[in-house]
Parts: structure tokens; C-alpha cells; sequence
């Protein structure tokens, strides 16, 4: 009887084993129709923004809007990029498709507090991405103590006053040297699945190998 049980446990995990690698090879798959779909979004030319709701299949669109930056409502991100570690400035644009939060770009911590929008009307080319809830970098955001560590939408709309703004921001592109300096988004999706599913369907062959070996021995 114990033998029983223990080669129906032994039958029973490689069974788990051949399911994760399965699954995994399933990631693998949804992954790259995620990296083919967003690499068609970013060679796509710039069109309007969505109105109204946005979902995953929105993220990484190329869009333009034309409106005027409201001054005096600068927020500031804390971020690491490329150029080390500093801020992401981020400005509310009055557009022709309601109050956006534009993230203009990067800047050293030298910088906060030293750009200020431009004056008059402008026109923003860049990728929509989604709000970031709650914080990064393991810290909440403290909008009391002027500290974000997330491009948090209605959480920075709410510490300015802002009213309704859209439930997406603007990631700008690149303005060549200026400050702040835009175009910094990494857009990189990890795709190990393949080793995963290697790696899962490896134990399970070994550990049937294994089990041969223990029953011809016995």
C-alpha cells in the first residue's frame, strides 16, 4: 500500500510539473502576441487619444494633442532612468479632449523646481500609457509630503485640484537636449517562458527517470 501512494505522489508531480511547462509554453505565446501588438502601436503613426475609458490595449499608443499647459501644478516623480536618477515632471494640458496629465520628461534633481511649461499653445506627440495606482520603488506615495513615487493619475489630480482629468497620461517624446528630457520610456517586456517551460519539463523527466530507476532496483 505504501508503495501505492508513493508512486501515485511521484505520478501525481510529474503531472504538476508537465502542467506548469504547458502553461508556461502558454505564457510564452500570449508574450509575444503582447510584444508583436505593442511594436505595431509604437511604429503606428500618432493619432487622437481614446475618449473615455482606457484598458491594456490602449498602453503604447502613439497620440497627439494640441491644448495649453496649466502652470503652477508640477508634480515630480521620483524615477531612475538612462541619465541616473531624478524626477519625472509631469504637467496638466488643457487639450482639445479634456484636462491630461503630461509627463514632459526627465530631469536631474538639480532641475526640480527650475521648468516650467512652455507659454501658449502646443502640441504633444507621445505614447498613452496607464495610470500608476498606489506607489513604486516598495513606498507608497505621500501627496502631503510632495513625495511620488508613481505616475499615480488621480491621486496627483486630486493634490492639485485638477478636476476631471483623463484616467491615462501622456508620456512626451523626445525634444532632443532640452529639460525636461522626454522620449526616456523603456518599453521591454521580459520573456523567459521558454526556459521556464524547459526547465519544468526537465524535472518532470528527471524525476521520471528517477522513479524507473527506484522500481528496477526494487
Amino acid at each position: 500500500m505504501t508503495r501505492l501512494i508513493a508512486r501515485a505522489g511521484v505520478l501525481a508531480l510529474i503531472g504538476v510539473f508537465v502542467a506548469l511547462g504547458v502553461w508556461q509554453l502558454d505564457r510564452r505565446a500570449w508574450k509575444l502576441d503582447l510584444i508583436e501588438r505593442v511594436e505595431a502601436r509604437l511604429a503606428a503613426p500618432p493619432g487622437a487619444p481614446p475618449l473615455g475609458a482606457v484598458g491594456r490595449d490602449d498602453e503604447y499608443k502613439r497620440v497627439m494633442v494640441c491644448g495649453r499647459y496649466l502652470t503652477g501644478h508640477d508634480t515630480y516623480v521620483q524615477a531612475v532612468t538612462e541619465l541616473g536618477g531624478g524626477f519625472w515632471v509631469l504637467t496638466p494640458l488643457d487639450s482639445d479632449v479634456g484636462r491630461i496629465l503630461v509627463n514632459r520628461g526627465f530631469v536631474t534633481p538639480d532641475r526640480r523646481g527650475q521648468v516650467p511649461p512652455p507659454q501658449g499653445p502646443v502640441a504633444v506627440t507621445g505614447l498613452l500609457r496607464l495610470s500608476e495606482p498606489g506607489g513604486g520603488f516598495l513606498r507608497a506615495n505621500d501627496p502631503k509630503g510632495e513625495r511620488w513615487y508613481s505616475r499615480d493619475v488621480a491621486a496627483i489630480s486630486a493634490a492639485r485640484g485638477l478636476g476631471a482629468v483623463a484616467p491615462w497620461f501622456l508620456d512626451a517624446g523626445a525634444n532632443g537636449a532640452e529639460w525636461p528630457r522626454g522620449g526616456l520610456t523603456v518599453v521591454r517586456f521580459r520573456n523567459q517562458h521558454l526556459q521556464y517551460a524547459l526547465t519544468w519539463f526537465a524535472m518532470a523527466a528527471l524525476l521520471a527517470f528517477l522513479a524507473w530507476r527506484v522500481r528496477g532496483r526494487g
